[in-house]
Order: structure tokens, then sequence, then C-alpha cells
């Protein structure tokens, strides 16, 4: 089996009241993706925040910001979302891959709506660390994450424009089809070979099973063929994050952890850090035998541009 390629999410769209270990300011998220690094993680995934109050933000220059202190001081490649949150429009997320012309994005190709809004009615207002945590969950409750055709068909567009890879985030089955149908009428958006996110255990969508990931992965190869794609799975929540893992381990693909996933590092511990979770998931690998990729390695097997062609 090739290298594996070990993820770490950052902060995602997790609320502060969640956790005291959720990095928040630019230093703090480029703190944690360096120290993930340093843990054996060859790339990190960007949410921004604002960083007076923690909410989820589309800001280019608090992008640019986290994205130029990571880059200035580890060469681990840098994955972007263009997924970003509830309550933000599709043109607010797409900005971000013609400006800052990452190496890698996040590139969401469905729509969904989500039972987390139900935390709402379990939380006492006095557990909130900011007002906008509720709004935030009332939001959530009462919208549909959307993804429409053309918005989907723009924002590959905008990848192919710049460069810039797109990592397929699955769902469920049929956004393997949506991907399918899309790469087929658009001619990919992206060089060879096509890179795919298994998400598994949102409450949405598929479970964080291994009958849910046999159906995923055999989906996928009959629709994209198997020795054609590049493939990584993460699970939501724990234990589902380390299961997952150790599915994509011995299955010969790559993984993802970190906080915007899972919270925990044990049954009842709270991670203290992304790294925490990297280093676990690196100790998983070395039981299962499987080498961890470097950021360099990482580009190669996934075949990204580089970090010298990104514009922070």
């Amino acid at each position: 089996m090739e290298k594996v390629i070990i993820t770490a999410a950052i902060t995602g769209d997790v609320l502060p009241f969640q956790t005291r270990w959720l990095p928040i300011t630019p230093q703090q998220i480029a703190d944690e993706s360096v120290r993930a690094a340093e843990a054996g993680a060859a790339m990190v995934h960007i949410h921004a925040r604002d960083p007076k109050n923690g909410e989820p933000s589309t800001d280019v220059e608090v992008f640019r910001d986290i994205l130029t202190r990571i880059k200035a001081r580890s060469d681990v490649i840098i994955n972007v979302t263009t997924g970003g949150t509830y309550g933000q429009t599709p043109e607010e997320r797409r900005k971000l891959v013609p400006i800052l012309k990452p190496e890698i994005c996040s590139y969401d190709i469905g729509s969904k709506g989500s039972t987390l809004g139900g935390m709402a009615d379990k939380i006492r207002d006095e557990d909130y660390k900011h007002p906008w945590e509720k709004k935030f969950l009332n939001t959530i409750a009462s919208n549909v994450w959307a993804n429409p055709y053309n918005d989907l068909i723009a924002l590959g567009q905008a990848m192919q424009e710049n460069e810039v890879k797109p990592e397929y985030e699955i769902f469920d089955t049929g956004w393997l089809r949506t991907a399918q149908y899309i790469i087929e009428r658009k001619g990919g958006y992206s060089t060879p070979p096509l890179y795919l996110q298994f998400v598994m255990g949102v409450s949405c969508a598929v479970p964080a099973t291994t009958e849910a990931f046999v159906i995923l992965k055999h989906m996928a190869d009959d629709l994209f063929g198997k020795e054609k794609y590049q493939w990584s799975v993460m699970g939501v929540g724990y234990p589902s994050q380390f299961q997952m893992a150790c599915l994509g381990l011995m299955h010969g693909g790559h993984i993802r952890v970190g906080l915007e996933d899972n919270l925990k590092i044990g049954p009842d511990t709270l991670a203290k850090s992304n790294a925490e979770l990297v280093e676990k998931a690196v100790r998983l690998a070395k039981e299962l035998d499987r080498e961890v990729a470097s950021p360099d390695e990482a580009r190669q097997i996934l075949g990204l541009k580089g970090k010298d062609k990104v514009n922070f």
C-alpha cells in the first residue's frame, strides 16, 4: 500500500461552548495547524473565524492571515474550505478560490439538512459563550445547506481556472452520482487523480459503519474506476473518527481527523489539540503497517500544483 495522507481538520464550525480547546484567532488556528503537521499531518483543512467572537467567517483577509502564518512556518498542504457553513451564500464561499488560489479546496457536491439544530432545545442560555451560537443553531434548524447545480458548476470552473485541486466531499451515495455527472459533462476540474473524501457519521447522511463504507467504496470503484482515483475517509464524533480511520488504513486509503469532526481523544476525555488526534492516527497507522506521507509526498500522490503557486 502507498503511504497514507493524514489530514487534520482544525476548526470547522464547532461552537466555542462545546470545548475550551477550540482555536479561534488566526494565530491560534495557525499554531494548531503547525502542531498538527509536526505530529504527522500532511494536510490541514482550514475554516476561518471572526477573531473577536469565534463566529464562522468567509472574510478573505482573515483567511489570508491564517494561511500566510501557516505557510511561513510549515510545508504542510493547506486545504481551504469552500463549504463554509449554514447561512453563508455560495458566492461568499466561492470567492476564496480565485483570490487565494490554494493548492486544494473542499468541494461539497450536494445539499443537505441537519439535525444539529435540535441542540438549541437542550442548551441553557447561560451555557453559550456568545449570543451568535444560539442563533447559529436555530439557523441550522430552519435552513438547508444548499449547493444547487449552477453553483457547483461555477465553483468547479473557478477551481479549474486557478489550478486548484477539488476534494470532492461525499456525504451520501447520491453525491457520488452528482460528482460523476458534473465530471462527465464539464470535463473534470482537476488534473488526475480524482480525489474523494468519504464523510461518514453526519446526522443527515451515511452512518459511520463498515457496511456504509463498503457501499460508498464499491460505488466509487464502479463509477470512476478503482485505479483512477484517490480517496480518504473520516468519521464524525467519537469513536467513529478512529474506527473509520482504521477502515481507511486497512483498505489502502487516506484518513482525516481533527477537532472539526470529533472533540474527544477518549470516551470521556476532550482532546486538547488537533495534534493529539493526529498523534493517535499516526499510532494507528504504524500498528497497521502504513507509512505516513510527508507533505511533499502527499502533493505527488494527489497531483497538486505546489505551495509556490498559491496567492498567499
